[in-house]
């Protein structure tokens, strides 16, 4: 203990730029102990950095005071980690099963002086899921065992290695160093590790059958949370939403979720996946389930009110539409809601809030947008620093906005890692884009999971969250997966047979 108290000072610097590398080592590895001692690098040293930053916080009187106690309760949760470990190696399917289930699933937890909403559950499944990989990949008696090559890192890999690693290395300078780190430790590297373990999955069409009915059903539960706080008009997380509600004339849930675009978002996305089964050609019986569940969150998400998530469950379907057509008259469907769309603001702009100026109308984002834009302008090439968006717009605008988190990812990274961050971050875009959509058309699986990403690229335009959001990785991981099995399937040589022998100076047949 006093050594993790002693990690202060410069040290956490290092720390952060460290378990940097290490993510991009777990991401670019190229065999299977190679990555397996990165992996378990990085479950050694994020606890480090986390303890390291919060060592000092009331959250940790009970360590300071009964250290014991404090070894005792870490002792069972390594514990419970160890025999999830091997359950998940005994049935492999399990660890997909788990890391679906624990995508939504945040709680509230106080982590350097503010309160943070941690996905607790998928940190212990993906604790779990890392170590069935790295105990047999250490233990292997092979003398050849550091040569077993694994899949090779194709260009998202590499493009999410850079992205992780120069986020660790500009957190260095930035003006809320904490937070960088706390994202690194909460989001980045855990991530990390869901990804390439769910490259590692075997995607069979049965287990993402089951994957889907497993989200499908938690989101059809939400939903009904929502229509219970709805009806009772009393919201079970997120006291800032509830002072909110008792300002306004109308109501806004958020089910288990903290934020209601957040579970806007989730709703959005599990609709667009259902949704290919209703475009792709399926049983009758099964396109009139999928459309009962897709009311049943239709509903829910219109509860709340969020515009962000409407525009993304539009823009994924027409990417679904455009995939299982073609773009002509996905393009035209999209012209003619857009008309529509503009003829209702047309004649009743105050439904929107339009009437009140942009900024208003967009809950004060406009404002952010353009805060965002002057601070790239300060700093357009290396930015102020990961993290520390929030820190110095407030320090602008302490007096004229209450609101300082941004909402749209492109302009935080522009004003945080500068031209340097953008640039990654846009061919992270593009390059997965390519990946996820590319020979799409004749697959419903692939052609939803594009789609989806789509539509939460297009939702971080309005509420950021990109990589920060398991979601983003769990779409990567899966859809690269696919790519990557469609990509040796296409390549496989085909086995024609048996071929007859023609006698000498004859013509070959016809085709």
């Amino acid at each position: 203990m006093p050594v993790i108290a002693a990690v202060s000072g410069p040290l956490p610097r290092i720390g952060v730029v460290a378990i940097g590398a290490v993510a991009a080592w777990i991401l670019l590895a190229r065999n299977e102990r190679s990555q397996a001692l990165a992996m378990l690098a990085a479950l050694v040293l994020a606890p480090i950095l986390l303890l390291a930053d919060i060592w000092h916080s009331p959250q940790l009187h009970v360590v300071h005071h009964h250290p014991l106690f404090a070894l005792v309760g870490a002792a069972f949760a390594l514990a419970a980690v160890g025999a999830l470990a091997y359950a998940i190696h005994r049935k492999p399917p399990l660890f997909a099963w788990l890391a679906v289930a624990a995508l939504p699933f945040r709680i509230p937890i106080q982590a350097g002086g503010t309160t943070s909403n941690l996905l607790v559950p998928l940190y212990l499944v993906v604790a779990a899921g890392a170590l069935a990989v790295i105990v047999p990949a250490l233990r292997s008696d092979r003398a050849d065992a550091a040569s077993v090559e694994r899949r090779r890192p194709g260009w998202v890999e590499r493009l999410l290695a850079l992205a992780v690693a120069l986020y660790a290395l500009q957190s260095v300078y930035s003006s809320d160093f904490e937070k960088a780190l706390q994202t690194m430790v909460f989001f980045y590297v855990p991530f990390t590790l869901l990804f390439v373990l769910l490259i590692r999955v075997q995607w069979t069409r049965v287990l993402l059958r089951q994957c889907l009915t497993i989200v499908a059903a938690l989101a059809v539960v939400f939903a009904g949370i929502g229509f219970v706080e709805f009806a009772t008009k009393r919201i079970l997380l997120n006291p800032k939403l509830v002072v909110a509600n008792d300002l306004h004339t109308y109501f806004t849930v958020n089910s288990v979720f903290f934020d209601p675009d957040i579970f806007g978002r989730f709703l959005a996305l599990v609709m667009i996946l259902l949704a290919a089964g209703l475009v792709y050609d399926r049983p009758r019986r099964e396109q009139l389930w999928i459309t009962v569940v897709i009311a049943i969150l239709w509903v829910g998400m219109l509860f709340t009110l969020s515009r962000s998530s409407l525009g993304a469950l539009l823009v994924g379907l027409g990417t679904l539409a455009a995939l299982r057509w073609n773009v002509s008259r996905a393009l035209f469907v999209a012209a003619g809601v857009i008309a529509v769309g503009a003829a209702v603001v047309a004649i009743s702009p105050s439904t929107f809030g339009l009437n009140q100026g942009a900024n208003n109308a967009s809950s004060g984002r406009a404002n952010l947008v353009s805060g965002g834009l002057t601070l790239f302008g300060n700093r357009p090439v290396w930015g102020y620093g990961s993290g520390s968006f929030e820190k110095e717009y407030c320090e602008r605008h302490s007096g004229y906005s209450q609101l300082c988190a941004s909402h749209t990812i492109p302009v935080t990274i522009a004003a945080e890692q500068g031209l340097i961050g953008e640039i990654v971050y846009i061919a992270l875009v593009l390059v997965a884009l390519v990946t996820l959509l590319r020979g799409t058309r004749a697959d419903p699986t692939r052609a939803a999971i594009g789609a989806a990403f789509v539509a939460l690229v297009f939702h971080t335009m309005l509420y950021a969250d990109f990589l920060e959001d398991p979601v983003t990785w769990a779409l990567l991981g899966i859809g690269c997966a696919l790519a990557h099995r469609a990509t040796v399937t296409a390549a496989a040589p085909v086995d024609e047979g048996p071929r007859r022998r023609r006698a000498p100076g004859t013509a070959p047949a016809a085709a």
